[in-house]
């Protein structure tokens, strides 16, 4: 086996090649992995078959395979070619029952976010010398959002569009929410009254989404912040100025949905993702 590994923040990025391999991983040495931590592969050549259980997955170049290591499972494969990357679970900006349905299947190489997480991932370890040293939590912070994009859309496949007026209106909604995340007195009540629409209609527009607009406003600031607070160059930033920025105008609140979000502090997860003090290490 050959194999190069980096870090991004607290993500460790790898690329291998293999010889024909056969694995076996049985119940106790996958307790000993521990169960806060994420694992995607991506297959760039070969073929590779994964046990676990009753069922076989058959993993082709371009497929992507996530588990979190704690089932007992085998793997085969020919000559392959393959990058990863290892998710501390509290750095995955998506929810666990959300991520957990995905574990152990296949993701395929062709939905729309794939390519895009394949080419980054294939970049950074192509070129991990024209990085410097503040990039490394700056591009983990990249990193874990496409994954969560990535097993977010394997999880819930995007529904067919809705018929009728409703839906040319709800995606101009939505950016102009992105647009005036920054605004405290972004509610929905002023965003109904922008579009000239009742608060109900705006209600009844969401429903064909996975969350209400007051959720969707919430949890686009709480990204936003937790994209200032994982860049060590405003490690100076006090928390409550990041979550002000972002439309929090109480600290408490804010700390409260950060971690009910995240499953940290404001302040731990700032500490957390500039660990190994930025350095993207080979």
């Amino acid at each position: 086996m050959t194999g190069r590994l980096v870090r991004l923040g607290e993500m460790p990025v790898w690329s291998a090649a293999f010889q024909p391999l056969e694995l076996r991983r049985d119940a106790r040495s996958t307790r000993r992995t521990g169960a806060d931590r994420y694992r995607l592969a991506l297959l760039l050549e070969g073929e590779a078959f994964i046990t676990c259980g009753r069922r076989e997955t058959r993993l082709r170049a371009g497929d992507f395979y996530c588990d979190d290591g704690l089932r007992p499972h085998e793997i085969r494969t020919g000559p392959v070619r393959a990058v990863g990357v290892v998710v501390p679970e509290a750095l995955l900006p998506l929810p666990r029952d959300s991520a957990h349905r995905v574990l152990g299947h296949r993701i395929p190489g062709r939905d729309r976010v794939a390519p895009l997480l394949a080419r980054f991932l294939t970049q950074i370890m192509e070129h991990t010398g024209a990085y410097r040293p503040a990039d490394g939590p700056r591009l983990g912070t990249v990193l874990s959002s496409l994954v969560a994009a990535l097993l977010a859309r394997a999880a819930e496949p995007d529904p067919c569009p809705p018929l009728g007026p409703r839906a040319p209106l709800t995606p101009l909604i939505m950016a102009f929410i992105q647009q005036r995340l920054d605004d405290p007195e972004l509610t929905p009540q002023s965003i109904a009254a922008a579009h000239g629409i009742s608060l109900s209609y705006l209600h009844r527009l969401f429903e064909d989404e996975s969350e209400t607009v007051a959720a969707f406003v919430r949890r686009r600031r709480l990204e936003r912040a937790r994209f200032d607070l994982a860049d060590p160059a405003q490690a100076a930033t006090p928390v409550h100025a990041v979550a002000a920025r972002w439309g929090f105008t109480r600290a408490t609140d804010f700390a409260r949905a950060f971690r009910a979000a995240y499953g940290l502090a404001p302040g731990d997860f700032r500490k957390y993702s500039h660990g190994f003090r930025g350095r993207i290490a080979t």
